[in-house]
């Protein structure tokens, strides 16, 4: 068996996953965000109480909104901002006494898909959640690839190709530069397109399902399918991957399977494009099993401190 935990911005999920993937315990609690020592110890909870109700005395693998920087130690670009310049690793393993991996929650996600989702039997598989934010992980020959900064896959920090006059402005990102992708794919990117033409506040959810009685929403809908698949199309240029597999709140917005790739085609180095884009098999489920298949090594999980299990 192997125990994952995907640290989210608000809830916290602790898995327990048999060698097929099947989860045999799972529980939830709402993410601790008062003290850096409070999620430290409602992780050394979680644990306990999978060893209480399951038996499972194994390491332990996170999934974080943040990445691990191999060269200082320490978490960096968290959301979560209790958790950056923390050695959170090491932190995690002295409250546990369990060797621990961490991984961005992106990264377990796409891991998740590859094994045994949707991405499962493909060789290279880019994982990309679409939600309050937007990141990608990429898993290639059955191995995470992390980077050499542990930035794999953030594409979501990166500028919307192909940009039209009018959408420069107005696009400033929360990592301080402004034109970044996530600033136009995101859930809350939708909602302040769909805000500037109407005056009114709603969620990406709420406006996707008004697309049939609602035609500045059908507007909004279709200018962010556009977006997507511009993004999409420069990924498949620079990566190329077997397939892509969608995670996150807008992945539930069955209409992009069969309308972003329309928008891609003309655009990918190719005269044939034939990239599958599929939905998540595990849901919100990805990220905490993606983290429990961070254990063994040959899925490629990054160890905080040299994988070789001190920690």
């Amino acid at each position: 068996m192997r125990l994952g935990i995907d640290l989210g911005g608000t809830k916290t999920e602790a898995a327990v996953i048999n060698d097929d993937g099947v989860v045999v315990w799972r529980h939830r609690i709402p993410s601790e965000r008062q003290t850096y020592k409070t999620i430290i110890q409602s992780i050394k909870d979680l644990t306990l109480k999978a060893e209480n109700e399951t038996g499972f005395q194994g390491n332990i693998g996170i999934a974080i909104p943040g990445q691990y920087s191999p060269s200082l130690k320490v978490i960096k670009g968290a959301s979560l901002t209790l958790l950056n310049d923390k050695d959170f690793v090491g932190d995690v393993s002295m409250a546990t006494n369990r060797m621990v991996r961490v991984s961005n929650d992106a990264n377990c996600f796409a891991l998740s898909e590859a094994i045994n989702g949707a991405g499962a039997g493909y060789d290279t598989v880019l994982g990309i959640i679409l939600g309050t934010g937007c990141g990608s992980g990429i898993v290639a020959h059955g191995k995470l690839l992390a980077g050499a900064h542990g930035i794999a896959g953030e594409f979501g920090h990166t500028p919307l190709p192909w940009p039209l006059e009018f959408e420069y402005d107005g696009h400033d990102c929360w990592c301080g530069k402004t034109g970044c992708l996530e600033t136009y794919i995101s859930g809350p990117a939708m909602a302040k397109d769909y805000e500037s033409r109407t005056n009114e506040t709603l969620t990406a959810k709420e406006i996707t399902e008004r697309t049939h009685i609602d035609l500045t929403a059908e507007s909004v809908v279709q200018v962010y399918e556009d977006r997507l698949g511009r993004a999409l199309a420069q990924i498949i240029n620079i990566l190329d991957p077997d397939v892509i597999v969608l995670g996150g709140g807008l992945s539930n917005l069955d209409r992009l399977y069969q309308n972003v790739p329309r928008k891609w085609k003309n655009l990918v180095f190719s005269k044939e494009v034939q990239t599958p884009l599929l939905k998540a098999k595990h849901g919100d489920s990805s990220g905490v099993i993606g983290a429990a298949w961070l254990w063994p090594n040959h899925y490629g999980g990054q160890d905080g401190r040299d994988g070789d299990g001190d920690h």
